[in-house]
């Protein structure tokens, strides 16, 4: 048996904020994790290219950089032409359902291997009945802005989310459509915000330096969209901070003197205080392994679905040449009560080059010899991915089954295809303003889960109890294990989830023990 001071679980996002704050406090930290990383070969490959600039890259770079991405299986998210960063369903669940879009990360880093790096905090009306408030998360938002690179500008979307200063911040370069899009935004503020929308430039975890080769999507060559690994990377410089990758704990049991945790291969390991954040799947398996009589966790989901949106100007170049960037370009914030109570979030992204497969493979196939047309009007295509609370979303019950895997089912909520309709309505009203035509009718949700915005299966709450966790992320009756990932959110807002979960680790690392 290994004795252990304070242990992390996880070294996805969560994981690394929690790690940061304990090393702030002068605390000894081991990191136990999955610590998959991208193959020698793949790895060599990105390396390659990293070495040389776009402007050199001949016709066939970018297509062959692409098409491992395009090929992979359904459900299955690849980055530089690997699966490292995400577990295939069968390896999760015992009985994958085709409804299921969710999936586990056993990498270093987490799921931040392929997120698509937006960056928001939560604006409190979205937080009410929490028993933590924005003020609560400002200052840990400040800590973890301090390692998380952010670049944006200052903006109308300020006065929605002021934890989350812009001043003196620089945003990527905006690609030609979006330079457009947020003159046309501006001029029409007014009337957008009769609407009950507010839009500003998109908020990213990038570092300086962007390249703008369009290969986001596929695995930025230069590692500039930031990852978790980044900052385990970090984390290993200070002598107190220990890492292992290739641990994986199956279960706990907490006494009064610390929590002893399982791994994988019947190593066990003792600690006085773990702060579980493997992500929500693993550490739903992990805490149903635990506790027997815990028989179900229900997962919160934020539905979203898909705006497409074809603009009216010209464009002085094309989008698909030159220098550009993939990731969210603008944010719309829609407030208005009878669409929902809460914030609505949308993400607009402009070309990419998805948008022409995606259109030849869904409506091309259909009239033989269009698919020049539906490439050419793929360049006019700009899409709003729109966001709900979880409160309009379905649920996901998980149980254990007797291999170990999980079990999903679905409960589905009644309310979700009201309010994706009447949100994509609104905004699609809202975009005319700005030189935009929605075309509502091809509006597409994704598949529960798909977002990734996924959680408060075990929600802090003022006095827990059953499957609830207190505002330090301890499951009823726990003392020393702190839940640290998306799990403990009481709900799941529609704004991005990674930054409000980052800082919500961070602050129950710096107050735990």
């Amino acid at each position: 048996m290994t004795e252990a001071a304070d242990v992390v679980v996880g070294s996805g996002p969560a994981g690394v904020a929690a790690a940061t704050a304990l090393l702030a406090r002068g605390r000894a930290v081991l990191m136990l994790d999955g610590g998959k990383e991208l193959e020698p070969a793949a790895e060599a490959r990105r390396a390659a290219l990293a070495a040389t600039d776009p402007d050199d890259w001949g016709p066939e770079v970018r297509p062959a950089w692409m098409t491992p991405q395009f090929e992979g299986p359904a459900g299955q998210i690849r980055r530089y032409g690997s699966d490292f960063a995400m577990e295939v369903g069968d390896a999760t669940f015992a009985e994958l359902p085709g409804w299921m879009g969710l999936r586990a990360s056993r990498a270093a880093g987490g799921l931040s291997n392929l997120w698509g790096a937006a960056v928001l905090p939560y604006r409190q009306a979205d937080m009410a009945g929490w028993p933590v408030t924005e003020a609560d998360l400002a200052a840990h938002y400040r800590a973890v802005a301090g390692f998380l690179p952010v670049a944006g500008r200052k903006d109308d979307l300020a006065g929605l989310f002021p934890a989350l200063p812009m001043a003196g911040r620089s945003p990527l370069p905006y690609p030609v459509q979006v330079q457009a899009f947020l003159t046309r935004l501006a001029a029409a503020r007014e009337r957008l915000a009769a609407r009950g929308l507010t839009a500003g430039a998109a908020r990213q975890a990038v570092y300086a330096g962007c390249h703008r080769c369009g290969l986001c999507l596929h695995g930025c060559p230069y590692g500039l969209i930031w990852s978790a690994r980044d900052q385990i990377a970090r984390l290993r410089e200070n002598p107190a901070f220990r890492y292992r990758p290739g641990a994986i704990v199956t279960r706990f049991a907490e006494d009064g003197s610390g929590v002893t945790l399982h791994l994988e291969g019947g190593e066990t390991l003792n600690a006085s205080r773990v702060f579980l954040g493997a992500g929500v799947l693993e550490t739903a398996r992990i805490l149903l392994a635990s506790a027997p009589g815990a028989a179900t966790l229900t997962l919160r989901d934020s539905q979203h679905a898909f705006l497409p949106m074809l603009h009216r100007w010209r464009n002085a170049t094309r989008p698909d040449r030159g220098r550009f960037h993939t990731l969210p370009q603008v944010f719309l914030e829609l407030d208005a009560p009878d669409v929902s109570p809460f914030l609505v979030h949308a993400q607009v992204y402009s070309w990419n080059e998805f948008y022409a497969r995606d259109l030849i493979q869904n409506y091309a196939r259909k009239l033989p010899g269009s698919a020049p047309l539906f490439t050419a009007l793929a360049r006019r295509l700009m899409v709003a991915q729109i966001f709900l609370h979880s409160d309009h979303s379905h649920r996901i019950a998980l149980t254990l089954a007797p291999d170990g895997r999980l079990r999903p089912r679905l409960e589905e909520n009644p309310d979700t295809s009201r309010v994706v309709k009447a949100a994509a309505g609104r905004i699609g009203t809202a975009m005319r303003d700005a030189g935009l035509v929605a075309l509502s009718f091809a509006t597409r949700g994704g598949a529960p889960g798909s977002s990734f915005h996924v959680g408060a299966n075990l929600p802090m709450a003022a006095d827990p109890s059953g499957a609830q966790s207190d505002p330090l992320g301890r499951p009823s009756g726990l003392a020393r294990l702190h839940v640290i990932d998306a799990s403990v959110l009481p709900a799941i807002p529609a704004t991005t989830i990674t930054f409000p979960v980052m800082a919500n680790a961070h602050r129950i690392a710096s107050l735990a023990g």
